[in-house]
């Protein structure tokens, strides 16, 4: 755990360094870049820069040439939280232990910010000089596909239609995919590109990013039932107050626990005799299943 440790605490010092540099641009108007600044670093676990770092590292690739991909789908995690927590939305008051941006701001700077963010990401990409074109534009590509209406936005609005209805356990998995774990799913699809991955290694991966997608998502419902508001940042008990279908609610709380245990299993098996080093994105995947925030 000391060497995963070092890993996260080095790779997320560089990327607070170069999210933090990304938007220090004078020509930014200050309110904006105060709100992009004001989300942007307010903390946060970091797990979808963190799965590309530790792809590449798997890959035995350079880490360091995942920095600006690292910030541009931190950026894209970061709208979507600013958008989600609208009153349009789920209508929160705190994120990671502060006030929401619209709490923070104002309803159209949070709308402004997290538009001006999503934006950014792309241009981040597109602008890295350390890789080559051919690699930007995959990445470029997979991140605006699982990052919009095919993915993370078009979850987020079968999560919208799901309130006030009794999901099958299939719709709620395939909100799930899109919602929380085609963002992931992405960040491991970035690093196995930045890395040069084989065919067979970059199907491995994509089965651990599938399966590592959904535990997440079920490590979120069951934290909303269980969870401590304290340590989560927010309020739980979400999900029931907008009677939303969640593991918890289909398969009861241990039912739920079996599910995620079960989702992560296979996450590992897809990485067991692949060749490749595994020690971070299984340390990052415990992280995953086995976090109270």
């Amino acid at each position: 755990m000391t060497d995963l440790r070092m890993f996260m605490d080095t790779y997320k010092a560089k990327l607070e360094e170069r999210l933090f540099a990304a938007v220090q641009n004078e020509a930014i108007e200050p309110k904006l870049k105060e709100a992009m600044h004001y989300s942007l670093l307010a903390g946060g676990k970091r797990i979808r820069p963190l799965l590309l770092f530790a792809t590449i590292d798997a890959l035995r690739g350079d880490k360091n040439l995942g920095l600006h991909a690292a910030s541009a789908v931190e950026m894209i995690h970061t709208y979507s939280l600013i958008h989600d927590d609208l009153p349009a939305m789920d209508d929160d008051d705190y994120r990671r232990g502060q006030l929401t941006s619209h709490k923070k701001f104002d309803e159209g700077t949070a709308i402004l910010a997290g538009d001006a963010l999503l934006t950014m990401a792309f241009s981040e990409i597109a602008s890295d000089e350390t890789i080559n074109a051919e690699k930007r534009i995959k990445i470029v590509q997979r991140y605006a596909k699982n990052a919009g209406a095919l993915g993370m936005v078009g979850g987020q609005q079968a999560d919208l239609m799901g309130e006030n209805r009794d999901l099958t356990l299939e719709e709620l998995k395939s909100i799930h995919a899109r919602k929380t774990g085609a963002l992931l799913h992405a960040s491991v699809y970035a690093g196995s590109v930045l890395g040069d991955a084989t065919q067979e290694e970059q199907e491995r991966l994509s089965v651990y990013a599938e399966q590592i997608g959904i535990a997440f998502q079920i490590c979120d419902d069951i934290l909303d039932v269980t969870g401590d508001t304290a340590k989560l940042g927010k309020e739980t008990g979400s999900d029931e107050k907008k009677q939303k279908s969640t593991y918890p609610n289909l398969l009861t709380l241990e039912g739920a626990k079996k599910a995620l245990n079960e989702h992560y299993a296979l996450a590992i098996a897809a990485l067991v005799d692949s060749g490749l080093k595994t020690d971070y994105l299984i340390g990052l995947a415990d992280l995953i299943v086995k976090r109270d925030n």
